[in-house]
């Protein structure tokens, strides 16, 4: 079943290759949709695929990077947008 969920990820998570990491993550799972970073520090996410594969993106969002360090994700479900690709937002 398709779901889509936006992630917001807290802490040291920009200028860490926080995004290309979690495009690269996403693309090998499967999933669709975006990640830019936001201008409070966090980083966003809106990923769309089978549940199962979101919950493992999920879970790799609490680690990262090596460089990151995750202080809180705030997951929410999402309005499924039919996103063709997953891509940085710049």
């Amino acid at each position: 079943m398709q779901k889509a969920f936006q992630i917001q990820v807290f802490g040291k998570v920009q200028g860490v290759y926080y995004r290309q990491s979690t495009r690269d993550k996403a693309l090998e799972l499967g999933l669709k949709g975006t990640v830019q970073n936001l201008t409070d520090g966090s980083v966003i996410i809106h990923a769309e695929g089978n549940e199962e594969k979101l919950n493992e993106l999920i879970s790799w969002c609490y680690k990262g990077p090596i460089k990151a360090k995750v202080n809180e994700v705030k997951v929410t479900e999402a309005e499924i947008k039919n996103f063709s690709s997953f891509e940085i937002i710049r």
